[in-house]
């Protein structure tokens, strides 16, 4: 019987490692495999070899299931740090980012990192870095605004003739 091979291994190799990563049931068989495999006389090493991770994540793996059974090879809570903002707080600053800045008593045209995280702290004494205010734009499903910027003393019809995009709306093409 011929040999089969899988075109483009190293392509597919990450591609079933992502899949794998993805879901929680596949991680688990996952693990299950690896142990699997330990039973069956492999070292660590070699398990881990084989499925691309480190001897010692085999190792973990090995050692939940001796304590724990089959219990030790599911995903445990990893609930991470806890929101600085409360959810109420939230629905507040999504209010307040779909007004002007000029509404809520700023000088800016536009909504920043750094407007954000000075607003956070004068209205809702929470102190957020610029760029954990820029992830919560993008959380908030906003994205980033950038003014134009005008050159001084710079003649407006040599600008616009220079424009790499053709000014839209009504008129004659040129």
């Amino acid at each position: 019987m011929k040999k089969l091979e899988v075109s483009d291994k190293a392509i597919m190799s990450v591609a079933i490692q992502q899949e794998i990563s993805r879901s929680e049931e596949a991680r688990y068989d996952h693990r299950l495999h690896g142990v699997l495999l330990v039973c069956r006389g492999l070292s660590c090493y070699e398990v881990g070899d084989l499925f691309g991770q480190h001897s010692t994540t085999i190792q973990r793996w090995v050692r939940g299931f001796e304590r724990h059974g089959f219990g030790g090879l599911s995903d445990g809570e990893r609930p991470g740090r806890p929101r600085r903002l409360t959810a109420k707080q939230w629905d507040m600053v999504s209010r307040d980012l779909r007004k002007q800045p000029h509404d809520l008593g700023y000088q800016q045209n536009l909504w920043d990192g750094k407007l954000l995280s000075h607003h956070l702290g004068q209205a809702y004494g929470v102190d957020l870095k610029v760029r954990q205010c820029q992830r919560i734009f993008r959380h908030l499903g906003f994205r980033l605004r950038k003014p134009r910027p005008l050159i001084a003393k710079a003649n407006p019809e040599e600008q616009v003739s220079f424009k790499k995009t053709a000014k839209t709306g009504k008129g004659p093409k040129r």
